[in-house]
């Protein structure tokens, strides 16, 4: 089993600096590797047939490339879990995080516990660019958190969004979750049909 994730927004709490109001975290799962490898294989395909050089990234793209793409993974069997934070409730999520890292990791572990039913013996693979010190602090609390009943998380790797295409599948649905709790954004509801099947559970905080 192969889990990847990817965040849309920002952590920070400085709203009012340029601090993204949403913050979400989308978690993707392949039961089966041969799955994942004929859908990375597929939006690579994808990269040929559109001339594309680097990664494909939700907020960079444009429509067409954003509606050629979940075309392209929609055929492929995985699900998503996600949950999205809106940070508006500041009163709540100030009280409780001192920083905006131990805030990200406890969104982690959120959308983790959602899934945790569907996950076992998982890899899981995280984007590795930022603070790299912070992510392998990352890795260790899912670990802990995760595997305390039962051994949920096998392993968890870091590797660049650039180079992983399923991560850039993670980047992708966090991208519509986020965008979808904006408000009159255009084609937001094209998005999430091309790719609603694939959904497990979205969450947003507060209720």
């Amino acid at each position: 089993m192969l889990v990847f994730i990817d965040e849309s927004g920002d952590p920070g709490f400085a709203l009012s600096k340029g601090s993204s109001r949403f913050f979400s975290v989308a978690l993707i799962v392949f039961e089966m590797e041969d799955e994942a490898m004929a859908c990375d294989q597929r939006i690579e395909l994808l990269k040929r047939e559109q001339g594309w050089r680097g990664e494909f990234h939700f907020y960079r793209n444009s429509d067409r490339v954003r509606r050629e793409f979940l075309r392209a993974v929609a055929p492929y069997n995985f699900f998503y879990y996600g949950i999205v934070i809106d940070k508006h409730a500041s009163h709540f999520w100030k009280e409780s995080f001192c920083d905006k890292h131990s805030f990200y990791k406890y969104t982690c572990g959120l959308v983790f516990e959602n899934a945790k039913e569907k996950l076992h013996d998982a890899t899981v693979i995280i984007d590795e660019s930022g603070n790299l010190d912070f992510k392998r602090q990352l890795r260790m609390y899912l670990r802990q958190q995760m595997n305390r009943q039962r051994r949920i998380i096998r392993k968890v790797k870091m590797q660049r969004s650039e180079s992983n295409n399923l991560l850039q599948l993670a980047d992708y649905i966090a991208g519509i979750m986020n965008r979808s709790m904006q408000g009159e954004k255009k084609y937001v509801d094209d998005y999430k049909k091309l790719i609603s099947h694939r959904e497990i559970s979205v969450k947003v905080w507060p209720h």
